[in-house]
């Protein structure tokens, strides 16, 4: 029988899970984690780094994580240490939690338990009380100014609307404060306190206030303690508008909050209230109406009441609302081509603008069985609007709506449910790499935040999964074009052109932020993960285990994490350890083991420890049978054609027949192997000439036969503990299988 040879690529497809194996387009992955499709090649999960311009230092994490200067209660001074390194003051804000930091220069203090915190040098006295957020420092660096890090989950990203043509700041919320990022690193912005719970997201609005050339962000967090609130571009205030004037009682009616805010047609548009209405004996009571949009009058939406008063809606030609007649509630909304569309929980709408000043606005049915049910999901596209629904993941153009996730309809189901789940899906569009991202949290894991980011190409309509911590997404754009100074690379981690774009000034980047307060950037060249979660407190007593205090670290058992920046403790940093032991029900604690083992390691823990994520690329083919289907084939070599990486190499397993067995390690274990499975993208060096290449060519021999064959494209364990080799690209352009006929099975 003669030898052929099949090509498989370009990649298009992606992961489809829609149909049996067997079935899938030969491009297509039954399983794709940690890797994407793009632009016909195979490529490495996106990276991310640190928001941060002090990279590679022990410190570095001081400029990504949300943080506050700490000021005088009373005087409002900077709370600076004296001459003697002494300070003591009271945090602002109503949680003081175990995992909560502060800084002094380049000194970290990291509080591990009520009244002591870890530090990095040798302060006299730290100390913190949880109960009443009292700080006490003596014998710290002197003449310095104290900051605090709630490490409160991230609520909220958004760009502020400023004066300049795209140069707007960025500003982020956690549950109690909100930042602004400036001068390299965050900062408090305002004295703006906020009550909500960690599954309140910030929906933000840009918008004008009493004049036409004032510039507002308005922000909601359906909170009803919390109110409308707004930035001046000095300050914070609060709106609680009433919203009917001519009535008996009339203070009693008043708009509290609302789950989202829009600026719409001249109007600031407040959708499914939370509202204050009179109970016909005088009284003040609460109602939501989940059905409602309400709106203020053309311009000024900042006058909650007397004669100009601008929410009221018994004057005509002022303020207004009105019910979708559904008892659905409003999830989210999104402007389309000068179109408001609305997503409702099942059921998708229009809230169409007449021109009427006494009724300017309608509702109008698009779609009476899908919506969407998680606020922050929805993305706009250039000609749709997508949103994570109950039933699938929709697109509406304001005619249709559809599901987009055919290839994959039974993961959206897999979102989960309890500790509010559906409210933490937040979604974001990466212009510079064409993908949406969701972040969501797995039902299979039962944690409470997102550990698990779905990937959606929209060029081509193919999905991915990765393994990420993300509460919150947004935008940031770069304020000095990159030079090798502020360069968050080493030369051989970095993948782009030196002139690309991207390094410019101005650029806008996507930000994340995570369940303890950092933020990082969404970087598609990187390789690696951010060191994105503090090691609060490291046990190194039950060698070579290592029990860890990671708050809400989202870890679970069989992931890996590599380990930096601990003080204190000798020959643990820049390891790669496998997760041994991580109970959801126990979500702060885990314990960690690394091959070969730890034994060395010597000290006691005094803070600066930092995780980060390590990705673990799973690629599972389709069944292929390159003839009919009747007939079995031997596969003797599969070539594989992928870019040069500086250190990098994977590991190829097979199966035939539809069987589970691991061929790869069956051949291993009897001694019928031919060659090595590992698949390498470094170049070798006894050919000298691949380090001039793009492109490497890389036979891996199975010998396998059977009526189908499925590959694998992963990591073995020994792989995964190699810094280098994880923090090496994975980019494969095609495979090219050497297949005979041997036989028919009939």
């Amino acid at each position: 029988m003669p030898r052929n040879a099949f090509l498989v690529g370009p990649y298009e497809s992606g992961f489809v899970n829609a149909v049996k194996p067997y079935a899938l387009p030969e491009d297509a992955f039954n399983r794709m984690e940690n890797a994407y499709v793009w632009r016909g090649h195979v490529k490495k999960r996106f990276g991310s780094r640190l928001f941060t311009s002090t990279a590679g230092v022990a410190y570095e994490h001081l400029n990504s994580r949300l943080r506050v200067a700490l000021t005088n209660a009373g005087t409002g001074a900077a709370v600076v240490t004296d001459g003697t390194g002494a300070a003591a003051d009271t945090v602002p804000g109503a949680k003081f939690n175990v995992g909560q930091m502060f800084s002094i220069g380049t000194t970290l203090y990291t509080v591990y338990q009520n009244g002591a915190m870890h530090k990095t040098d040798g302060t006299t006295t730290a100390t913190f009380n949880t109960g009443t957020g009292a700080f006490v420092f003596a014998g710290a660096p002197i003449n310095t100014q104290v900051y605090w890090y709630p490490a409160d989950p991230v609520m909220g990203i958004t760009q502020y609307e400023a004066t300049d043509i795209n140069d707007e700041p960025t500003f982020a919320f956690d549950t109690q404060f909100a930042y602004q990022r400036a001068g390299g690193a965050w900062s408090r912005l305002g004295a703006g306190i906020w009550t909500g719970s960690d599954s309140q997201f910030f929906w933000a609005t840009n918008y004008r206030g009493a004049a036409n050339d004032d510039y507002y962000l308005f922000v909601v967090n359906n909170n009803r303690a919390d109110g409308i609130s707004y930035w001046t571009g000095a300050a914070w205030a609060t709106i609680t508008p009433q919203t009917a004037l001519n009535v008996a009682n009339a203070v009693n009616y008043v708009l509290e909050s609302a789950r989202l805010i829009i600026a719409f047609k001249d109007r600031l548009i407040a959708l499914n209230t939370i509202e204050t209405v009179d109970d016909g004996a005088a009284n003040p009571i609460d109602v939501i109406y989940p059905q409602r949009a309400r709106w203020c009058r053309n311009g000024d939406p900042t006058t909650p009441i007397g004669a100009n008063g601008s929410w009221y809606d018994d004057i005509p030609g002022r303020g207004g609302w009105i019910d979708a007649p559904t008892k659905e509630a409003i999830i989210t909304a999104r402007i389309l081509k000068d179109r408001l569309l609305v997503y409702f929980e099942r059921s998708t709408w229009e809230l169409v603008y007449t021109g009427n000043q006494v009724l300017p606005f309608v509702w109008q049915t698009i779609d009476a069985e899908l919506g969407a049910e998680s606020t922050f999901s929805s993305i706009l596209l250039d000609r749709t609007v997508l949103g994570v629904g109950q039933s699938g993941i929709h697109q509406s153009d304001g005619l249709h709506v559809s599901r987009i996730d055919d290839k994959i309809p039974q993961e959206v189901f897999k979102i989960h449910n309890d500790n509010v789940g559906v409210e933490r899906v937040a979604g974001v569009r990466d212009y510079n790499t064409e993908m949406a991202y969701w972040a969501f949290p797995d039902a299979t894991y039962g944690g409470t935040y997102p550990n698990r980011v779905l990937v959606y190409n929209y060029k081509n309509n193919s999905w991915s999964f990765n393994d990420d911590a993300i509460t919150a997404f947004g935008y940031y754009q770069n304020v000095d074009d990159m030079t090798w100074g502020t360069c968050p690379y080493t030369w051989e981690e970095f993948d782009r052109l030196w002139r690309s774009g991207l390094n410019q000034s101005l650029t806008r980047n996507v930000l994340a932020g995570n369940q303890e307060g950092f933020t990082f950037i969404i970087d598609s060249t990187k390789n690696s993960n951010a060191a994105a979660l503090q090691i609060t407190d490291m046990d190194i007593t039950v060698l070579p285990l290592i029990n860890l205090t990671v708050i809400n670290h989202n870890l679970r058992q069989g992931d890996y994490v590599l380990i930096e920046f601990v003080q204190g403790i000798t020959n643990v940093n820049d390891v790669i350890y496998e997760v041994v032991s991580a109970d959801a029900s126990v979500p702060n604690t885990l314990t960690v083991r690394s091959t070969p083992d730890i034994t060395t390691a010597a000290g006691a823990y005094t803070g600066g420890g930092m995780i980060s994520r390590v990705s673990k690329i799973d690629l599972l083919t389709k069944q292929f049978n390159f003839y009919k289907s009747d007939v079995r084939m031997a596969i003797d070599k599969v070539i594989f054609d992928v870019d040069k990486s500086s250190a990098g190499q994977l590991y190829v397993n097979f199966f035939t027949s539809t069987s589970s067995e691991n061929m790869a390690t069956t051949a291993v274990a009897n001694g019928t192997a031919v060659g090595s499975y590992d698949l390498d993208t470094s170049p070798y060096a006894l050919y000298p000439q691949e380090d001039a290449q793009n492109r490497l060519v890389r036979p891996v021999y199975l010998q396998a036969e059977g009526d189908c064959i499925q590959l694998q494209l992963t990591f073995t364990e020994s792989q995964m503990y190699d810094l280098d080799n994880m923090r090496s690209a994975f980019e494969l352009n095609s495979m090219t299988f050497y297949a005979t006929p041997t036989s028919t099975r009939y």
